[in-house]
């Protein structure tokens, strides 16, 4: 009788994640200086297929091929994500709250992360929690919390509103 209340009560949880993914664009945030950061991607033992050397000169950001055609990833091959509720230029993220849980944010130490052939313009904004979260195009980076390897790309087209990154800062739909 435990295992379907467990089931249950994962479905509800996983409903109210991704309801809070619906975010607002008014969402405002924090002015407090950015704390130190670093990219909150899991490391992993496997390798993505890459279309640039893997020792990109320590670059944040890079380009890798994948299922979907040539894409952003991190420094450790793990996918970055547009959420086309974000205001391009804004200044915030439309994820908030139970959002970041699925969709965790990219962020940086750096006021100007470092690109291994990624063409789009890359800056920062300030995230909720203060840290840098890393913008392409004006537009908020994410991670996927289901992706667990370099090279996933199980958030694309999630609830079409999530979809990868091209290397000039477009969405691939």
């Amino acid at each position: 009788m435990k295992k379907p209340l467990s089931l249950g009560f994962a479905a509800l949880v996983l409903t109210a994640a991704l309801a809070g993914c619906g975010g607002s664009p008014g969402t405002t945030t924090t002015s407090a200086p950015p704390p130190a950061a670093t990219s909150s991607a899991a490391p992993t033992s496997s390798a993505p297929t890459s279309s640039a050397p893997a020792t990109a000169a320590g670059a944040e950001m890079m380009v890798v091929s994948s299922s979907a055609g040539q894409i952003v990833v991190d420094s450790k091959g793990m996918s970055l994500y547009f959420f086309t509720k974000d205001v391009k230029d804004s200044g915030t993220s439309a994820c908030t709250e139970a959002c970041l849980a699925a969709w965790p944010v990219f962020t940086t130490t750096s006021d100007a992360p470092t690109v291994d052939g990624v063409t789009g313009t890359v800056g920062t904004i300030s995230s909720p929690d203060g840290k840098k979260h890393v913008t392409l195009n004006g537009m908020p980076l994410y991670y996927y919390a289901k992706d667990k390897a370099p090279g996933d790309v199980t958030g694309q087209g999630v609830g079409g509103v999530w979809y990868l990154v091209s290397p000039a800062g477009e969405m691939i739909k």
